[in-house]
């Protein structure tokens, strides 16, 4: 029995093995291709580990303007502004939102909970043009607010939906204790309630952070001015009528790549500790 058991384990150890390494090969073989020279890269005898290690496809990338007075350091920076006020405000509103539709009795409110899921299910590329409309009736065409409202709106419902089980998990009766205590309902949020949905809240902020990170149809339709653009659409720039610099579009998502790697480093402790670890502190 023992002995099955081990065997067992084994072979789940071997399939997890597996199934995680053709999901990292696709990040090697383009980690590997933005360090190959471009004999390499279009060589008819594909090298797995390139011969001749260079820098070059990031020093173009880097240095050079991917269009007359703005690099690539432009667009990752625009990227960074648009992910990051996503994620504020995504957070923010959704945890007010879960909050308030986990404690609270309301009109329609199993109603709203339904719509959570089926805004889910509408395909968002049947929103690009009413939301294209919309935006400019508001004038915020060609603003980089016009991405952060719209990747809001895509990352609420599931961050709503999320949270309200977070909150829902807490027990009312530590609540009831600090208002017993003396503490405020600001004081309560902020000492109970918001350290033990932080793990649920840094889950939807790594939702939040990669949607409007990757996101590139709605940034090219609501953008107009070149130097605006998000890193998606600089993308598009390395892809030519008669052919593409690979190098430099392997380089390119490499760097795209990263921010997403240190963000998830940065928050994973927290999104694995456990929901109640603020609970047992005194």
């Amino acid at each position: 029995m023992k002995r099955a058991a081990v065997v067992k384990r084994v072979a789940l150890n071997g399939a997890g093995l597996l199934v995680a390494l053709f999901a990292a090969f696709p990040v090697y073989w383009m980690i590997s291709t933005s360090l190959k020279p471009n004999r390499e890269i279009f060589s008819t005898t594909p090298r797995p580990v390139p011969a001749n290690p260079t820098l070059e496809h990031y020093r173009e990338i880097l240095t050079g303007d991917l269009i007359p007075g703005v690099t690539f350091v432009d667009f990752f920076l625009n990227s960074v502004l648009v992910a990051a006020a996503t994620v504020l405000l995504s957070g923010l509103v959704a945890l007010l939102a879960a909050t308030a539709v986990a404690r609270f009795r309301f009109r329609l409110r199993t109603s709203f909970l339904i719509m959570l899921l089926v805004v889910q299910m509408i395909p968002l590329e049947a929103l690009v043009i009413p939301l294209f409309l919309m935006i400019q009736r508001l004038g915020l065409y060609n603003t980089l607010p016009s991405l952060i409202l719209t990747y809001l709106g895509f990352s609420l419902p599931f961050a709503v939906w999320m949270l309200r089980g977070f909150v829902a998990a807490v027990p009312k009766e530590l609540e009831e204790a600090a208002a017993i205590d003396g503490a405020s309902r600001a004081q309560t949020f902020r000492r109970i309630l918001f350290p033990l949905v932080a793990p649920g809240l840094v889950a939807t902020s790594i939702f939040s952070f990669i949607t409007a990170w990757n996101e590139l149809i709605f940034a090219l339709t609501f953008i107009n001015d070149q130097d605006r653009y998000t890193l998606p659409v600089a993308m598009t720039f390395f892809f030519g009528r008669d052919d593409t610099a690979w190098g430099s579009v392997m380089a390119a998502s490499t760097l795209l790549t990263v921010p997403v790697i240190i963000f998830f480093v940065l928050v994973q402790r927290r999104m694995v500790s456990g929901l109640v670890a603020g609970a047992v502190k005194g």
